[in-house]
C-alpha cells in the first residue's frame, strides 16, 4: 500500500472551509471569466487565504500543487472507486438514454463519468449527431481536469462542458433547448447537504421539459431507534462530567444543556460500532424524494414507532436508498450492515456489491439530547421528521405529543460529538487538572493566557487561581464564549472580574490587550473552531501563537503543553487503501490522468507519493498493526518555532515547518502519524502530550 499516508484526525476536512467533495467557496472574476478565486485556512493562523485558480495552462499539465492537495481532500477518488455505485449508474444510464435525440444534462459533472456513460449510451441507439450531453462543473480545478478526462477518452466533442453552477444555465444560450434525461450525484452522507433540493427546483423550473426521465429516480431516507454506551459518551456531557467528579463543571447541574452536541446529522460510519450499539426498533421509512418531480422546499412527517426492547434510545442512525431506474430494478444503498443482512421485507434488496467498504458516503447520527429516551419493548413512540432545503432533524415525542428534547438558550454552545467526548472523557480532564494544579503549586501568575478555544482550560485556570488574570484568546468562540464564561462562573467558583475574553487570532493581539502587562502562564488544549480535520503537524497552532506572543512572555513564563511528540506506526488498512487506490478503467473509460491530481496510492510512477490525509482510525474499516511505535520527532514549545528534524532506523523524514510543509518518506507502507496523547481513540488523537509541571522558558533576542 505505498503512498497513503493516514493521520488520526476526523473527515471531512474542515481545514478546507467549505470544501465539500469539490464543490467550494468561490469567486469568479468578472473581468477574466476564466480566472477564480479559492478560499482555503492557513492551518498554523486560522486565516482564511484566497488562492488564484487560472483557466490556462498547458493543454494536458497537471494543476498546481496547491489545487492537488485540495482535490486530494476531496471524495472524488473514494466514490469512482466504489464499483458498485458505476456499476449501478452505468445500467441506469444505459435503460434512461434510449431516445436517439435525447438530451441530456448532468450536473454536478466531476471527473465527466456520467457523462461519458450518457454520451456512450446515446451513441448505442444512434443518437450521435441527434441528441446531445451537456454537463457543468462549478468547481474550476474540477471542471479542468474533467477536461482532460474527457480528450483522454476522445469525448471532448460529445460532452459540452461547462465551468457554471446550474442555475447559471440558460436555455437557449448554454443549452440549445430543455433536457428530457437528467443525470446527477449531488449527495452527501445526509442525502441533502450538497443542495439537491434548490439544484433539482431549479432545475425542473428552467432547464428540464415536464416529465423528464432521471438518473437517479427516487431517493428515500430510513431511520433507526438504537442505545449505544459509545455514542452517548458523545452527547451526554453532563453525566461523564458527574462520573468524573473532578470538580470543574462545564455543564453545571441546573444548566446540563449548556454544552451540547450541534442540532444535526452526524456522518459517521456505524458498521465498526455494532458490537457497542443495541437496536431498539425496526427500520422506518422518513422521507421520499421523487427526482422526475419538482420537490418541496420543506416537509414535516410524524412516524410512529413500535420499539423492539427495554433500553434508552441514544440516537437515531439514518442512511438513505437510491432507487436508479423507474423500472425499480436497479438501487444502491448506505445502509449499516446489520441492515444489509436482515430479511426486512420492505427495504429493497440492492446488489451483493453494494455491500463493499466506502469513505465517501457514510451513515448518520442524530444526537437525542440529555441521558436519551428510556423506553419499553412494545411501546408506542411517536417521531416528528422535518426537513428544509439542505437537512432532515428529528425530535421523539412523548405519549403527550410533546418534544423529548428541550430548546436551546442564547448562552449554550454546540459543538462536535468528538469535542464532546473529549471533553467528558475522566482520564483526559485528569491529565489537564494535575497538570494546571503542579504549574500552580509553585507559584502564582499574575496573568494566564488561554491561547485557544478551550473553556475547560479558562474554567480550571480561573476556579484553582482566584488571584490571576485569565486571558481567553477564544478566536472562534468569542462573544459565545465569554456570555458561557458568565452563566457557568458561579458554579465553577470564581468571578467574571478576573477573567476576559479578547475573542482575537494571535496575530492580532497586541500589548494592549494585556494592558501592557506580561504573559507569566501561557495554555493551551490545543482546540480551535474549523481545525478538525488538520494533520499532526498542522495541528501546531499553540507553536505558532507562542511565537507571536514572544516578546510578551515574562523572563520566566511558563507554557503548558510544553512539548509536542511527532509519532507514527506502519499500518495495514485495506478497506481505505481500496477506495484511495489509483485508477485505470471505471465503466470503460480511461482515467489514468487523475491519479495525481486526486492523491491516488498504489501503482504511481517513479518516486511519486501519495498524499497526507486525515483520518479517524477507528472509522478506516479493518486495522492493523504492523509495526512497533516509532517517535520521529519532538516539538519545543518552550523555545519559537523553527525548523525540525528527526530520524528513526526505518524512516528518514524532513520537515520544514511553516504555512506549508514539506516531506520526504522512504522505506514505510502506509505510515500513521500522530502527536502523542494519552487520550482513548475517541478522542481527538491528534492532540499534544501534556508535560505534568509545564515549562519554563526565557526570552532570548530574536
Amino acid at each position: 500500500m505505498p503512498g497513503c499516508l493516514a493521520g488520526l484526525a476526523p473527515p471531512p476536512p474542515a481545514a478546507l472551509h467549505l470544501l465539500l467533495r469539490g464543490r467550494s467557496r468561490m469567486a469568479f472574476s468578472a473581468a477574466a471569466p476564466s480566472r477564480a478565486f479559492q478560499l482555503r485556512l492557513n492551518p498554523l493562523t486560522g486565516d482564511s487565504e484566497w488562492l488564484v485558480v487560472d483557466e490556462e495552462g498547458e493543454e494536458g499539465a497537471a494543476p498546481p500543487q496547491t489545487q492537488r492537495q485540495l482535490l486530494a481532500a476531496t471524495s472524488y477518488l473514494d466514490m469512482l472507486n466504489d464499483a458498485a455505485r458505476n456499476r449501478a449508474y452505468r445500467r441506469a444510464i444505459d435503460a434512461a438514454v434510449s431516445d436517439p435525440s435525447a438530451r441530456v444534462l448532468d450536473i454536478g459533472a466531476g471527473t465527466g463519468l456520467l457523462s461519458m456513460m450518457s454520451a456512450r449510451a446515446l451513441g448505442a441507439v444512434g443518437g450521435e449527431g441527434r441528441g446531445s450531453v451537456s454537463a457543468c462543473e462549478s468547481y474550476l480545478p474540477m471542471g479542468k481536469l474533467t477536461r482532460r478526462v474527457l480528450r483522454a477518452n476522445g469525448m471532448e466533442n460529445k460532452v459540452k462542458l461547462f465551468h457554471k453552477r446550474s442555475d447559471e444555465l440558460e436555455v437557449g444560450v448554454e443549452l440549445d433547448s430543455r433536457a428530457d434525461v437528467l443525470v446527477s450525484e449531488i449527495l452527501d452522507s445526509e442525502l441533502l447537504g450538497e443542495g439537491l433540493i434548490p439544484t433539482l427546483q431549479q432545475a425542473h423550473d428552467s432547464l428540464l421539459v415536464k416529465n423528464p426521465k432521471t438518473v437517479p429516480y427516487r431517493a428515500t431516507t430510513y431511520g433507526q431507534l438504537v442505545e449505544s454506551p459509545f455514542l452517548w459518551k458523545m452527547h451526554d456531557l453532563h453525566s461523564n462530567e458527574a462520573n468524573a467528579a473532578d470538580g470543574v463543571w462545564l455543564t453545571p447541574d441546573g444548566m446540563e444543556n449548556i454544552v451540547s452536541v450541534k442540532l444535526q446529522q452526524h456522518a459517521m460510519k456505524c458498521d465498526p460500532l455494532e458490537d457497542e450499539i443495541r437496536l431498539l426498533s425496526e427500520p422506518f421509512k422518513v422521507f421520499e424524494f421523487d427526482f422526475s418531480e419538482r420537490p418541496e422546499s420543506q416537509r414535516e412527517n410524524k412516524i410512529t414507532i413500535k420499539t423492539t426492547g427495554d433500553g434508552c434510545v441514544h440516537a437515531i442512525i439514518s442512511w438513505w436508498v437510491l432507487q436508479l431506474d423507474s423500472a425499480g430494478s436497479i438501487f444502491y444503498s448506505t445502509a449499516p450492515k446489520w441492515v444489509r443482512q436482515s430479511s426486512i421485507k420492505d427495504l429493497p434488496q440492492c446488489a451483493d456489491d453494494t455491500k463493499d467498504w466506502c469513505d465517501h458516503w457514510k451513515h448518520c447520527v442524530w444526537f437525542t439530547q440529555g441521558m436519551g429516551t428510556p423506553v419499553m419493548k412494545d411501546q408506542t413512540l411517536s417521531l416528528r421528521a422535518s426537513h428544509n432545503l439542505t437537512s432532515i432533524s428529528y425530535q421523539l415525542l412523548n405519549p403527550n405529543d410533546e418534544a423529548c428534547n428541550g430548546s436551546l438558550k442564547a448562552d449554550n454552545l454546540t459543538l462536535l460529538p468528538e469535542r464532546i467526548a473529549l471533553y467528558g472523557d475522566i482520564y483526559w480532564r485528569s491529565a489537564l487538572i494535575t497538570a494546571i494544579k503542579n504549574v500552580l503549586s509553585d507559584r502564582s501568575p499574575q496573568t494566564c493566557f488561554v491561547a485557544d478555544d478551550s473553556i475547560f482550560l479558562a474554567l480550571l485556570v480561573s476556579s484553582l487561581s482566584p488571584s490571576s488574570k485569565v486571558i481567553a484568546m477564544f478566536p472562534g468562540l468569542r462573544d459565545t464564549g465569554a456570555t458561557y464564561l458568565q452563566a457557568v462562573a458561579k458554579a465553577n467558583n470564581f468571578s467574571m472580574d478576573q477573567i476576559q475574553v479578547i475573542g482575537k487570532r494571535a496575530a492580532s493581539i497586541s500589548t494592549d490587550d494585556l494592558e501592557h502587562k506580561k504573559i507569566n502562564l501561557l495554555v493551551g488544549e490545543p482546540f480551535y473552531c474549523g481545525s478538525e480535520g488538520m494533520l499532526p503537524w498542522q495541528n501546531l497552532r499553540f507553536w505558532n501563537a507562542r511565537t507571536l506572543f514572544h516578546s510578551m512572555l515574562s523572563e520566566d513564563a511558563l507554557i503548558m503543553p510544553c512539548k509536542g511528540v511527532l509519532k507514527l506506526c506502519a499500518m495495514s488498512l485495506p478497506d481505505l487503501w481500496r477506495s484511495r487506490r489509483s485508477l485505470k478503467d471505471v465503466e470503460g473509460f480511461d482515467h489514468l490522468v487523475v491519479n495525481e491530481t486526486l492523491g491516488a496510492c498504489g501503482d504511481l510512477p517513479g518516486e511519486q507519493q501519495g498524499p497526507c490525509l486525515p483520518y479517524y482510525v477507528w472509522q478506516c474499516g479493518y486495522t492493523k498493526k504492523l509495526s512497533k511505535v516509532y517517535s520521529l520527532m519532538d516539538f519545543n514549545f518552550s523555545e519559537p518555532i523553527h525548523s525540525c528534524f528527526g530520524k528513526t532506523k526505518e524512516t528518514r523524514v524532513s520537515f520544514i515547518l511553516g504555512p506549508l510543509m514539506h516531506t520526504k518518506i522512504h522505506n514505510v507502507k502506509a505510515p500513521l502519524w500522530w502527536l502523542q496523547s494519552s487520550l482513548p481513540m475517541l478522542a481527538r488523537a491528534t492532540a499534544l502530550r501534556f508535560g505534568s509541571t509545564g515549562c519554563s522558558t526565557r526570552r532570548t533576542p530574536s
